[in-house]
């Protein structure tokens, strides 16, 4: 059963007045009638099981059954720091990291980002790439509609990630596989997570110093050298098969 969600402010005395292209979506595309049960998100965390009361002024009306116990995050917060790429793969990127768990997307400007954004595409871009999350949060069965944020310089993004626990950063020129499983196995739930993925070309190495002096674990991904929408979601693969099973094994 697919999920959708609905402002936590249309949720009112156990119905939800669904808004917006959803309610195309359930009415015409997926033919659902009132009487049909249908599962529906808050976006923090709360999902619930409704029935379809029927279709007004451009609304759903939904009535609440119940709240469902779900358990689809990842016991640790994600954070996807992703260089900005060329052409529209930054649209492949955010839909499988929100397919992977992340919990959000911070798009950054690297020195061998080909790809310059004034303002007015930048906001057209990042309202596309929020749909996108949307969409795929609707699909995967998502808690919450990860975010994606507006791009940030490269020191800016450093700045931000400064907050996390741990900051990894995949690059071709680092060795050493033991230790790279090492840090990824010492990360626990509950711990937030920043993983930098450079653009087109990668980072450059006075990039990846200033990385590590800010903390940063440089690691590596292995032996051949991945394109940047392969590396992010490569690692967060990792991450949330590491995570997935710590939560297991508690």
């Amino acid at each position: 059963m697919q999920k959708f969600f609905a402002d936590i402010s249309n949720i009112v005395d156990g119905r939800i007045h669904l808004e917006g292209p959803d309610v195309n979506h359930i009415k015409n595309v997926l033919r659902m009638k009132p009487g049909e049960d249908i599962r529906v998100s808050d976006g923090r965390g709360k999902t619930y099981l409704c029935c379809i009361a029927g279709y007004e002024d451009g609304k759903a009306l939904l009535d609440i059954l119940k709240e469902l116990d779900t358990d689809t995050e990842l016991p640790s917060e994600i954070v996807l720091f992703q260089g900005l790429p060329k052409g529209d793969k930054m649209d492949l990127i955010v839909q499988k990291a929100v397919e992977l768990g992340a919990a959000r997307i911070v798009p950054f400007a690297a020195k061998r980002s080909i790809v310059k954004l004034d303002k007015k595409k930048e906001e057209k871009k990042q309202a596309r790439w929020q749909a996108i999350a949307k969409g795929a949060a609707e699909q995967s069965g998502r808690e919450i509609v990860p975010e994606v944020g507006h791009l940030l310089s490269y020191a800016e993004a450093l700045r931000e990630a400064s907050g996390l626990d741990v900051v990894l950063i995949p690059y071709e020129l680092e060795e050493g596989m033991e230790e790279t499983a090492r840090v990824i196995s010492s990360i626990k739930p509950g711990q937030s997570v920043g993983v930098f993925i450079g653009p087109e070309g990668g980072f450059e190495e006075d990039e990846i110093a200033a990385a590590r002096e800010a903390g940063a674990r440089i690691i590596t991904l292995g032996k051949r050298i991945l394109r940047t929408e392969t590396a992010g979601l490569t690692t967060l693969s990792i991450l949330m098969y590491h995570l997935e099973s710590g939560r297991h094994s508690l």
